[in-house]
C-alpha cells in the first residue's frame, strides 16, 4: 500500500512537472514569436522613418514685367540774394514759373503741392547772403503726362528755375497685392519643375510638399537701376521678382 502511495505521487510529480516544462517552453516560443515580431516592426519603423527623410529642397522663380500707376515728382529750387526779399521773391517767381509749365501739360493746379521751405542766411567778408530753398511735389497717375513733363524739364531750366540735387521723377507699381498671389503659385510651379527634374534624374517620384518659404518681392527697373536726381529720371517700366524655397518628399 505505501509502495502504491510512492508510486502514485511519483507519477503526479512527473505530469506536473513535464507540464510545466511543456508550458515554460511555450512562454518561451510566445517571447521568441513576439521579440522577432517586435523587431521586424521595429525595423519597418526605421525604414518608414528613413524614406520620410528623403526630400528635396528647390528653387522657383517668377518675374512678370508691369508698368507704374504713379508718379511722384519732387521739385526743389533755390535762389540766392543780399537782402531776404529780392532771395524770396526770386523764389515765387521760379514758383509761377513752374505752376506754368504744369499748367500747360495739362495738370490740374492741384496736382502740384508745396512740400517744404527753408530760408538760410550768413555772411561773407561782412557781406550778408541770404538763401531761400523750395520744394513742390507732383502727384499723379497719368504716368504718360509725367513722363512728357520729365522730356521738357530743361525748359525750366532755360526758364532761369535752378534745380537743385533731388529733383526728379520717381515712378511706383501701387498694385503689387493683386498678382502676388499668381505670382507666387507660378514660383511654386516652377519649383516643382526643378524637383521632377531632380527626381527623375535620381530614380525617385515628387511627393507633397514638407515646406516652402516665400521669399521678398522685388520691383526694379525693367531695363537696368535708375535713380531719380537733376537731370535723371526713374523708369515707369518695371520688373516685379519673387523666388520660393520649397521642400519636396521623394517618394
Amino acid at each position: 500500500m505505501g509502495d502504491d502511495s510512492e508510486t502514485q505521487g511519483a507519477s503526479w510529480l512527473g505530469k506536473l512537472t513535464a507540464n510545466q516544462g511543456k508550458a515554460w517552453l511555450a512562454g518561451t516560443a510566445l517571447l521568441a514569436t513576439g521579440l522577432v515580431a517586435g523587431g521586424y516592426l521595429m525595423g519597418d519603423g526605421l525604414v518608414r522613418m528613413k524614406q520620410s527623410d528623403r526630400a528635396v529642397t528647390v528653387r522657383g522663380l517668377a518675374e512678370r514685367d508691369v508698368t507704374a500707376d504713379l508718379a511722384t515728382w519732387t521739385i526743389a529750387y533755390s535762389a540766392k540774394a543780399g537782402d531776404l526779399q529780392s532771395a524770396q521773391a526770386k523764389v515765387d517767381g521760379d514758383t509761377k514759373a513752374i505752376r506754368s509749365f504744369f499748367n500747360s501739360l495739362g495738370f490740374d493746379a492741384d496736382a502740384l503741392q508745396p512740400t517744404g521751405a527753408n530760408v538760410s542766411q550768413y555772411n561773407e567778408n561782412g557781406i550778408p547772403t541770404y538763401t531761400v530753398k523750395q520744394r513742390l511735389s507732383l502727384r499723379t497717375t497719368d504716368i504718360k503726362k509725367a513722363e512728357a513733363a520729365v522730356k521738357r524739364q530743361f525748359d525750366l531750366v532755360k526758364s532761369g528755375v535752378e534745380l537743385e540735387e533731388g529733383s526728379g521723377m520717381a515712378y511706383t507699381f501701387t498694385k503689387l497685392n493683386d498678382i502676388k498671389p499668381e505670382m507666387i503659385a507660378q514660383a511654386t510651379k516652377d519649383a516643382r519643375k526643378s524637383a521632377e527634374q531632380f527626381a527623375k534624374d535620381s530614380g525617385t517620384g515628387v511627393g507633397r510638399i514638407k515646406s516652402a518659404t516665400q521669399g521678398y518681392f522685388e520691383v526694379t527697373a525693367r531695363d537696368g537701376d535708375t535713380a531719380g536726381g537733376w537731370g535723371v529720371s526713374d523708369s515707369p517700366y518695371k520688373k516685379v521678382r519673387v523666388v520660393t524655397t520649397v521642400e519636396y518628399y521623394l517618394d
